[in-house]
């Protein structure tokens, strides 16, 4: 019975090693890059329904643009406890100054939020696309040393940068210095 018990429990540790190697070798160490200042999270918005904005769009005013819906605030509040189970519980957080982008920040409650326009959407004007990301690259290469940086913006940016075209309310972990070609480390994101 306890030889049982024994080759048991051995076949657990075994089974178990390849998914404690794939922490320690990925996502375990994206975390403590952010943690420890070497990356910043860069997230699409949370689930706010539709595509684009709306032909009468004005950036000052909520009711004219797409906005979270109440899935959307609950996607966005889960990132506190999800930080908090990576070690970060405050953080610098720069947004998009779209109402979706400032109301997923404001919901996520790590930190004052700073609207930030080089992380605004160019959805609707591709070509301000590459001047907007050099100006991101720059800008945040420049950020000191601090609380980890949190980067709330659109799908649209978001890939400009890292190729990855992410959910609503999902994130990327990237190295820094940011570049042309970012090192991405892992994609994350509180739930399904």
């Amino acid at each position: 019975m306890a030889l049982r018990i024994f080759f048991s429990a051995l076949f657990a540790l075994v089974i178990s090693l390849p998914v404690l190697a794939a922490d320690a070798n990925g996502h375990a160490a994206a975390w403590a890059a952010l943690r420890e200042g070497r990356a910043v999270l860069m997230m699409r918005h949370a689930l706010a329904p539709g595509m684009g904005d709306p032909a009468r769009f004005e950036l000052g005013d909520c009711s004219t643009q797409r906005n979270l819906n109440e899935e959307g605030r609950a996607q966005a509040r889960s990132w506190k406890p999800f930080l908090a189970e990576h070690g970060i519980d405050e953080a610098r957080v720069y947004s998009s100054q779209w109402c979706r982008c400032m109301d997923t920040a404001t919901e996520m409650n790590v930190g004052d939020v700073t609207d930030w326009p080089p992380l605004n959407s160019f959805f609707q004007n591709r070509s301000e696309g590459l001047r907007q990301t050099r100006e991101l690259i720059a800008g945040v290469n420049k950020m000191g040393e601090g609380a980890p940086i949190i980067l709330v913006s659109h799908q649209v940016n978001t890939t400009a940068l890292t190729g990855v075209y992410p959910a609503s309310n999902e994130g990327v972990i990237i190295a820094l210095p940011l570049s042309d070609a970012p090192e991405i480390l892992a994609r994350v994101s509180p739930g399904p």
